[in-house]
């Protein structure tokens, strides 16, 4: 008896201490939030991120405050000789945090560092075909998000994916959209979404879409989506959260379902903001 006793007073002193956990966190960010946005960092936005004048004002407030918060708590790591800067964290900051606009967030919580090279960088992945054997095979990336708490940049891509906010091409947005994809789990084109019975409408959309686009990648049809996003469900899921953001006007003509699905997860609709 005394045991259980004990058991059940351990958890729940377990449970007291990640609850008072979660609610020091939370008060920790609304006094980040409460700070003053800084000047120069306004001037960074309005030089490298001219999506943020589209957006509508309660946006933009929110935007600002979201990266507040996310330059406090993710570490920012200069690779290959780089310098990391304000400009740097704000940059890549504004276009990370687009997506946590109108959600319940917790700024990303699996990720810890974001890695910055100057220009794209080379992955060496392990590769063994069919017949067993065993190669290594170089990569030349501009973007990379890991499930061990890590996204990698590349500057240059970056800068020019902020600059032309609506050529449905942006590597942050991206690469930002695996790391929701990897909330509660692997990637696999399936995040957290708002309840149980949202996935039923996700998976058969996503997944006609989907098999839309193999189909044109295939045969070399006409696409408003790179084709790839064709690869799998979660490169997919990426893609077209980045024309979602950057050319939605033409998504909602070509794919309305599809755009109606993700504008239920972002809880957006950025049609107007252009």
């Amino acid at each position: 008896m005394a045991a259980i006793v004990v058991v059940i007073f351990i958890s729940l002193l377990a449970i007291a201490w990640i609850a008072s956990s979660g609610w020091r966190k939370q008060r920790k960010r609304q006094r980040i939030k409460s700070r003053p946005f800084p000047s120069h960092w306004r001037a960074i936005l309005k030089a490298r991120f001219p999506y943020f004048k589209a957006m509508p004002t309660d946006l933009q407030l929110q935007l600002k405050k979201h990266i507040q918060v996310f330059i406090e708590e993710k570490q920012f790591v200069g690779c290959n000789g780089f310098i990391i800067n304000d400009e740097v964290k704000v940059t890549i900051a504004a276009q990370a945090c687009l997506l946590l606009l109108n959600r319940h967030t917790d700024y990303y919580p699996n990720l810890k560092q974001i890695l910055v090279y100057p220009t794209a960088f080379i992955v060496e992945k392990n590769h063994t075909d069919t017949a067993g054997v065993q190669s290594t095979k170089r990569n030349v990336l501009l973007g990379e998000s890991w499930g061990n708490g890590k996204v990698i940049l590349s500057w240059n891509s970056t800068i020019e994916g902020a600059a032309n906010p609506f050529d449905g091409s942006n590597v942050v947005i991206h690469e930002f959209a695996h790391q929701l994809d990897q909330e509660d789990g692997s990637a696999n084109g399936a995040p957290p979404l708002r309840d149980i019975t949202a996935y039923r409408s996700w998976s058969h959309i996503l997944g006609e879409e989907f098999k839309q686009l193999q189909h044109c990648a295939a045969h070399h049809k006409p696409s408003l989506f790179s084709y790839y996003g064709a690869t799998n469900p979660a490169e997919f899921f990426a893609v077209i959260s980045e024309s979602f953001f950057e050319r939605p006007a033409e998504f909602y003509q070509q794919h309305q379902q599809l755009y109606q699905e993700l504008s239920q997860f972002y809880q957006l609709n950025p049609i107007h903001w252009q």
